[in-house]
């Protein structure tokens, strides 16, 4: 052990400290998302530098300036806000990261995803992180909750319509960036979107590629029952486990990641029944990289890894391409593409 006073112990020790105080940030960000700050600074595009004491009114009728300037100054130094001083006051803007929390002219942004992931019932889940190394055949939520999160979702109202709001908040601009970087749908006539909620998925492919003449958008049937009609788009309530209904091209998004291995093989085999010939599988998912690093990328990847662990599955995960693609060849699919679209997402093609 190295001695206390060497600069290496010292900035171990640093380190460790803001590791162990970084549930201040999460919840300084849910807290700021809950005043709506971001709008309150953005104010309709102007993003001028203002002070807490300026932004507070903007939000509540009354409130602590000193304690709103606390959780601008964290965050800023996660670079969500810019602080500028000015006179000896601290103004704040903000940057780029603060500008996904933005809502936009469809009432969307990825504050609805910051609150979906601090709800009540799913906070109960964090503390027991280690019972998934213990016994790995239930997940901590449930053991928090009493039952899983898909199930627990369904009975909570508020906490299903959150969760559809946050996926279209995270979906629509994914989808906007795959659609300029991806061609895989040239030449689909019949598209299906597994997992596809509300619909939101499937109406911008089809507005995309107008060659598309129908889309099925499958989900469980609690769920299509409130998606909205859609032009060319029939609404398809059913269990992916079971069965998944044919088309030229199947699309999902986020759907793999929170299943076991054997359960991806056999959606996958599903899949595969479903589509004809030189069919595709167009899969986006959170793909890992075979190696660790700090960069920003890998860490929300491994983030994202570990909140699937405690909230959905204990074995279910984020995994590698090589991963996907021997689950693929498992199920049919001798033809892999991966398409880089997104710093987050990728797009994995498997073709029959």
């Amino acid at each position: 052990m190295e001695e206390e006073g060497t600069d290496s112990r010292k900035q171990a020790k640093l380190v460790i400290m803001e590791l162990a105080n970084m549930i201040s940030v999460p919840m300084a960000l849910n807290a700021v998302v809950r005043l709506n700050v971001a709008d309150a600074i953005w104010n309709a595009g102007a993003n001028t530098p203002i002070s807490a004491a300026q932004i507070l009114p903007r939000i509540l009728p009354a409130g602590d300036a000193e304690n709103l300037q606390r959780l601008l100054r964290i965050l800023t130094s996660y670079g969500v806000f810019h602080e500028h001083i000015d006179a000896g006051e601290r103004k704040y803007s903000l940057t780029d990261v603060g500008k996904t929390l933005v809502t936009d002219e469809q009432g969307l942004s990825y504050g609805a995803y910051v609150l979906q992931h601090h709800q009540d019932a799913l906070m109960r889940a964090w503390p027991l992180v280690h019972e998934a190394v213990v016994d790995p055949t239930k997940e901590p939520f449930e053991r928090a909750n009493g039952e899983g999160a898909y199930g627990y979702y369904l009975k909570k109202e508020e906490m299903n319509e959150l969760m559809v709001k946050a996926m279209s908040g995270v979906s629509v601009p994914f989808i906007k960036a795959m659609l300029e970087g991806y061609d895989g749908f040239q030449g689909v006539e019949r598209l299906v979107d597994v997992g596809g909620s509300g619909g939101d998925c499937l109406r911008m492919i089809l507005q995309k590629h107008p060659t598309i003449k129908e889309g099925i958008n499958f989900d469980l049937p609690e769920v299509v029952a409130k998606a909205p009609p859609t032009p060319y788009v029939t609404h398809v309530g059913g269990d992916m486990f079971k069965s998944i209904p044919q088309g030229d091209a199947i699309f999902m998004k986020w759907v793999l990641t929170t299943w076991t291995d054997e359960e991806i093989k056999q959606i996958m085999r599903n899949c595969h029944k479903a589509l004809p010939e030189g069919g595709k599988l167009i899969a986006c998912e959170p793909v890992l990289p075979e190696h660790s690093d700090e960069s920003h990328r890998t860490r929300a990847l491994l983030e994202g890894d570990i909140f699937v662990m405690t909230i959905y599955r204990a074995k279910g995960k984020h995994r590698t391409e090589e991963q996907f693609r021997l689950l693929a060849i498992d199920a049919g699919f001798p033809h892999f593409r991966a398409f880089n679209v997104d710093h987050f997402y990728t797009v994995l093609e498997f073709q029959k």
